[in-house]
């Protein structure tokens, strides 16, 4: 009886629990799988019963790697090893996984215990964390220090505010950062790119409409006016708008109301406007093609955010950002970067800013064939610039580049290994005397990681 409500316990247990739980027995065949093994995957229990663990998972630790094969060889438990496996659509999952032998009650092995755990949302926190950081738009440059030195200025305030700059250098990053110092912090952060869209549909897409409207039009939807409502609305390209959509913002930015296509009531807004343009303002309105009315309305407060040209001394923090988030993204384990691509970096005039440089390191980091990023790796334009003879400041750079790159790896293997230095000086290959010296040199605190 009592064997039999242990069981039952058990069995509860791991029907509750949200983390993937399978048994097999020694020729590896799945012998139990639960509810939360069948969530994960997609795959059901009745399915997967009796197949080899292998043919269920498809997971790049099966060849070489696999947890149960190990504790079956060495008889220890491995514990988070970080791998993928792959779901019925053939879509990567990360997962990390636990493994144990299964005895019976004389001490014989019977068989081995798995469980897994979907790394999905943690990936995607890493994720927003970098944008987060990235959002936070954290500087080593005069130049952006002015720019964020505004941000707790403007941002608790109503007004409307413009944001200048060329193409890729991180205007939507910049209104978000201010979205989330605001008082509308709380409410939603709506984009719209105004030069995206012809008139007809920038109308609805920004106002909404009733049913009836136009063809087609059978509900009622909610315009980015709407959705923007205790919020933040952020108006992209609005330098790229026709005379007669300049004319349609101006009322509601005036009045603070605007009437859905088809409607005959006009509906208030209370989302806080911020517009950001690539253009010269100022000269479309001396053009005549941007109303000088709508340019003083949104004119309140302007920034204008520099080039990366302008910013060389960010390129190394911005440079490890993306090769975080793209080693993340594409289960590699690029160290960081070879000095001369530093160079090329500094040398390289950067026309599309910082989304330039990103997509060159999502491209590096996928090619790379090796634990650090070479010149091959690089795109064409940028492989192929002479760099300059170097000065004192862009050695101090690449100094620099170095040491963030070193720090960037360390506290990522510290925070793999649940901040155990010996575990990280392990998997470092370095002696854990060493690596605490590192720590202390490259000034890594484990208290605040």
């Amino acid at each position: 009886m009592a064997d039999n409500k242990e069981q039952i316990t058990t069995d509860t247990i791991l029907e509750s629990i949200s983390d993937g739980v399978f048994t097999i027995d020694t020729s590896f065949k799945i012998t139990s799988f639960n509810r939360a093994a069948e969530a994960i995957t997609g795959i059901f229990r009745e399915d997967a019963i009796g197949l080899p663990c292998s043919e269920v998972f498809k997971s790049n630790m099966c060849e070489n790697n696999c947890p149960l094969a190990e504790t079956f060889k060495s008889g220890k438990a491995v514990i988070n090893r970080n791998g993928y496996i792959v779901d019925l659509e053939g879509k990567r999952l990360p997962v990390s996984v636990s493994s144990a032998l299964l005895r019976d009650r004389e001490g014989h092995i019977i068989g081995g215990a798995e469980t897994f755990r979907d790394l999905r949302e943690i990936e995607q926190l890493k994720q927003l964390r970098a944008r987060e950081r990235y959002g936070e738009m954290e500087t080593n440059s005069e130049a952006m220090r002015k720019v964020l030195s505004m941000v707790p200025v403007v941002a608790p305030s109503s007004a409307t505010l413009l944001i200048l700059g060329e193409s890729g250098t991180g205007k939507e990053v910049l209104a978000r950062t201010i979205h989330q110092s605001s008082n509308q912090k709380e409410g939603p952060f709506i984009a719209v790119n105004c030069g995206a869209l012809p008139d007809t549909l920038l109308e609805s897409e920004l106002f909404g409409y009733r049913k009836g409207a136009f063809t087609g039009a059978d509900q009622d939807k909610p315009g980015r006016f709407a959705l923007a409502t205790g919020g933040t609305l952020f108006l992209d390209e609005i330098g790229d708008i026709s005379e007669a959509m300049q004319i349609k913002l101006l009322r509601v930015l005036q009045e603070k109301q605007y009437e859905p296509l088809g409607s005959r009531k006009s509906e208030k807004s209370d989302a806080r406007i911020i517009c950001a343009t690539n253009r010269d303002l100022e000269a479309l309105v001396k053009k005549g093609t941007f109303r000088q009315d709508l340019y003083y309305r949104i004119n309140i407060i302007a920034l204008t955010i520099p080039p990366l040209r302008e910013r060389k001394e960010d390129i190394p923090l911005l440079a490890n950002q993306f090769l975080g988030r793209y080693n993340i993204l594409n289960n590699k384990g690029v160290k960081g970067f070879s000095p001369a691509v530093y160079a090329q970096f500094y040398a390289y005039e950067w026309p599309g800013n910082v989304r330039e440089l990103e997509n060159a390191i999502e491209r590096s980091v996928v090619l790379s064939q090796s634990d650090e990023i070479t010149i091959n790796d690089l795109p064409q334009e940028i492989a192929q610039v002479a760099p300059s003879i170097e000065t004192p400041t862009q050695i101090n750079l690449i100094e620099e580049a170095k040491r963030a790159t070193e720090r960037d790896f360390i506290v990522r293997s510290l925070l793999r290994n649940n901040k155990r230095v010996a575990a990280a000086a392990n998997e470092l290959g370095i002696h854990r005397s060493s690596l605490y010296r590192k720590m202390e040199q490259l000034k890594i605190n484990l208290e605040l990681l």
